[in-house]
């Protein structure tokens, strides 16, 4: 499968996603730790993808997301953005109603 196809049904299948360094319980950079504890705070599952396994995820991500760094959160297909948004996001009581909404199972699944 191509890395492009591999990226498209990872954000498809996961209605929330993140692309990190390293995993929740092992974050390999600041930037991960805290985006991590931000969405652990919010009590919602979340699958993640750590890119540094990945090197052709981290290095085709950026160019279909047309956003430069890591870790990037994908809610419902769509990009959420980095750390720095996330942790705004977080302090301002946004992301735990997007999380909350996005973990919600549709009835017909």
């Amino acid at each position: 499968m191509e890395t492009l196809d591999r990226i498209k049904q990872q954000i498809a299948e996961n209605d929330i996603l993140l692309y990190m360094k390293g995993s929740p319980k092992f974050p390999s950079c600041g930037f991960s730790a805290q985006t991590v504890q931000a969405l652990v705070a919010c009590n919602q599952p979340f699958a993640y993808v750590d890119i540094l396994q990945n090197p052709d995820i981290r290095a085709e991500l950026p160019k279909y997301a047309n956003w430069p760094t890591f870790p990037q959160l994908w809610v419902k297909g769509e990009l959420v953005g980095g750390c720095d948004i996330i942790l705004e996001m977080f302090q301002s009581h946004e992301l735990q109603p997007l999380l909350e909404e996005a973990a919600k199972k549709d009835p017909a699944e």
